[in-house]
């Protein structure tokens, strides 16, 4: 059966003027509008498609992609308010997605972005939009591990660091002093689960511990010296921000993958830069 508000793998039933009929199992018939037919599409074929109601409330389907499905959470823009229902979002569908009221945690603006989960009203089958995270987010469903590399949510700013929703079951936080450069709300990022709490609560690292992150960095840094020609403009002068967006680590970290490869003779320093140097020997996990 498709399931609402998720990506299905539904076969062709029939063809109409308005698009394609796809077969939705106890759901029935869906439609594909023409506008997402190309000339590839054949009778009986497979389509890979989102469900969801469109502003009629009419079951149908779309090759496009949102930029959050049913039970996921993500940055949206307030691109409208109807001062009787609510807001409404871009999801990257044309049927903006809604935000009723009784769903704000705050009264939302036209232009602002706000993180959202997405869900589905069990009673009317429409899909919409909650800002009222804490709700939403109890106690970890999963079974968290200290080290274990997670996705975050960027969810808010707390004198400690920043709130971030993991692997859309949870809140954990990343502390100020674990980060050098500063994070934005509904920013989506790979981290690392530094210490499972007592009850549950998970504080959170950009970076993976000790030894476990330097030695998949050096591998790294060696790998781009080769496409590179040999030669690099990072080193240990380089700012947090161009190393966190050229190599997903922190300064610190590439620091510490630098001097390993500085001590094994992979890599000499050029005052500016980095120069790789022949050592055939060489293994970046060693």
């Amino acid at each position: 059966m498709a399931i609402i508000g998720r990506r299905n793998t539904l076969s062709i039933e029939r063809a109409s003027g308005p698009g394609l009929y796809l077969n939705g199992g106890a759901l029935g018939e869906i439609l594909l509008p023409g506008r997402y037919i190309t000339k590839a599409t054949v009778p009986g074929a497979k389509l890979d498609v989102f469900v969801y109601l469109d502003s009629e409330d009419r079951l149908v389907a779309t090759t496009e992609t949102p930029r959050a499905m049913v039970g996921e959470f993500a940055c949206l823009k307030v691109v409208s308010i109807n001062l009787r229902i609510g807001a409404f979002l871009d999801w990257g569908l044309p049927k903006d997605l809604l935000l009723p009221f009784r769903e704000q945690e705050t009264p939302v603006r036209v232009g602002e972005s706000v993180v959202a989960l997405v869900y589905l009203d069990q009673k009317t089958n429409r899909i919409v939009a909650s800002t009222r995270l804490r709700r939403q987010l109890g106690r970890p469903q999963n079974t968290y591990r200290d080290g274990q590399s997670v996705n975050l949510v960027i969810t808010g700013k707390t004198p400690l660091g920043y709130n971030a929703i993991v692997e859309n079951d949870c809140f954990g936080l990343l502390y100020h002093d674990k980060l050098a450069v500063p994070l934005t709300i509904g920013q989506k990022v790979r981290g690392f689960v530094r210490t499972v709490r007592h009850g549950g609560k998970l504080d959170l690292s950009l970076d993976a511990a000790g030894y476990k992150r330097v030695a998949p960095l050096k591998e790294q840094i060696v790998d781009l010296l080769e496409v590179q020609g040999g030669s690099l403009a990072f080193d240990d002068n380089s700012s947090p921000e161009i190393i966190r967006a050229t190599f997903g680590c922190s300064k610190k970290a590439f620091k510490q993958a630098l001097g390993a490869l500085y001590k094994s003779r992979r890599i000499a320093f050029k005052n500016p830069g980095i120069e790789l140097l022949d050592n055939s020997t060489f293994s970046p996990g060693r």
